[in-house]
């Protein structure tokens, strides 16, 4: 039963938005945002070595059983998103992405040490349980630590870093499949194996990360939430050695320890209701994209264009760094043009571009070299739209709601589209017929255009203003 304390006045969101970048901020960021670098590191990996997994002497795994391990994943993340966002809202969201964190690295480590489809299928499941919770507890962590005017850019660029690892994973992949290093069946474990070692380091550098000073004000800590403010406020004064300006707003909340799902969900889908639709929207479209598209370019490069497996990590390396470079040089635009137009225009843009490359895919008219290019540059708008799905989840509704609002969208975003897509998609290209793979690529670009019409109609201006204006706390 959810017990309430009197209504209290509080500045501290205030005092949180008001503070110059600094040291503290580099640190949150790399704390929390770097487990996508390893996500993206070996998640790249198992792309790249999809038909090296095929081989007799490795998994022995047919394009469908590929497809279907993408959708283990997705499943995995789909049911830790749903069950650690609503752990995130109750119990906080430090305790969380450390226990997200070591179910992620657990999974990682025993895929290295899978023997058949049905155990790499487990394992994949486990890694994609740990990082579906990473997802509702690192983006509410972010968007409540990190200030008003630098919260688009920093979320954008975090989802972003995904495609650091992937770069990394497709550096990595000709290595590991080169047999004058590795046997066969060794290499492609050595990619776990050494992302999980390397995801080890991640808990050091999240001791730095306090419990987010805005839950704990809503969940009867006040004191608490004030003694962490005032370290980070010391900190960062002593940094730009120069004394802070005053806050110059109150917010008033009437504090719980627990808000009942009943009240949650009634805001979601109520009061609410509009950014809902437009959350959704963005999630279905930026997940099929990616699962059914991104995910399955190292068969179609197998299978279409005949590239050898050692090789297709490095089709795969520009893909990833345009991925990023994304985010990095346009998301700047999403705190200073504003969110709705470059979202619109990131999703709409990527998705007449996608249809234009499908046609030419199907037409035979595309090489390996040239569809890479195609989708670099498809991929370097879509980015930031995809990244921006997130930080739409994120910021449009009530803090007491925030992580289970990340939760739900992404699990029904990535179920409607990224879970049957893989699967779909790895028997269209099985089928040979670059026609039946093209009627894929033009769902994909009429969602993306449908997200940005959407997105034009309920769109939220949310660029620079504090989480408490853009959605009244439900304590408020």
């Amino acid at each position: 039963m959810s017990t309430a304390s009197s209504a209290i006045q509080t500045d501290i969101p205030f005092r949180l938005d008001r503070l110059p970048w600094s040291r503290f901020h580099v640190l949150v960021v790399l704390g929390l945002g770097i487990t996508w670098i390893l996500d993206g590191l070996e998640v790249t990996i198992v792309g790249s070595l999809g038909p090296a997994l095929q081989d007799q002497e490795t998994l022995g795994l047919s394009s469908a059983e590929l497809g279907m391990i993408a959708s283990f994943y997705v499943i995995g993340a789909v049911t830790g998103a749903l069950a650690f966002g609503w752990t995130t809202d109750r119990f906080g969201r430090r305790l969380v992405f450390y226990v997200t964190l070591a179910i992620y690295l657990l999974g990682v480590l025993l895929s290295a040490l899978a023997w058949n489809f049905w155990s790499f299928a487990g394992f994949r499941l486990l890694t994609g349980l740990g990082i579906g919770g990473e997802y509702a507890a690192v983006n509410s962590a972010i968007d409540e630590l990190i200030p008003a005017k630098y919260r688009g850019r920093v979320d954008l660029i975090v989802n972003g870093s995904f495609w650091l690892g992937a770069a990394g994973g497709a550096l990595a992949a000709p290595f590991l499949l080169n047999q004058n290093y590795f046997s066969v069946n060794l290499g492609w474990r050595l990619g776990f194996g050494i992302g999980a070692v390397l995801g080890s380091t991640i808990l050091l550098l999240r001791q730095f990360v306090p419990e987010s000073p805005r839950w704990l004000v809503t969940h009867c800590r006040d004191q608490e939430a004030r003694a962490i403010v005032t370290e980070i406020e010391g900190a960062v004064a002593a940094e730009a050695r120069q004394q802070l300006p005053p806050p110059t707003e109150r917010l008033t909340v009437h504090p719980r320890k627990s808000f009942g799902l009943g009240m949650i969900f009634s805001a979601m889908l109520d009061k609410y209701r509009q950014r809902s639709v437009l959350a959704l929207t963005l999630m279905v479209a930026q997940s099929f994209l990616y699962n059914a598209v991104f995910f399955t370019f190292g068969l179609i490069l197998a299978h279409f264009y005949h590239v050898e497996n050692e090789w297709i990590g490095l089709y795969i390396l520009p893909l990833a760094l345009g991925n990023f470079c994304g985010p990095l040089l346009l998301g700047t635009l999403f705190d200073t043009i504003g969110r709705r137009k470059m979202i619109a225009s990131t999703f709409g843009l990527s998705g007449l571009l996608l249809i234009a490359t499908g046609l030419l895919f199907g037409l035979n008219y595309l090489t390996a070299v040239t569809q890479t290019i195609a989708w670099l540059i498809i991929f370097f708008i879509a980015s930031p739209a995809a990244s921006s799905a997130y930080l739409t989840a994120s910021e449009i509704f009530p803090l007491e709601t925030r992580a289970l609002a990340i939760a739900c969208f992404y699990a029904l975003g990535t179920a409607l589209g990224g879970s049957i897509a893989p699967s779909v998609f790895g028997r269209l290209i099985e089928s040979g017929s670059s026609w039946q793979v093209d009627i894929g690529y033009i769902v994909a670009a009429l969602l993306l255009i449908i997200a940005a019409i959407v997105e034009i109609r309920f769109g939220v201006d949310a660029e620079g203003k504090s989480l408490e204006s853009i959605a009244e706390p439900l304590s408020g």
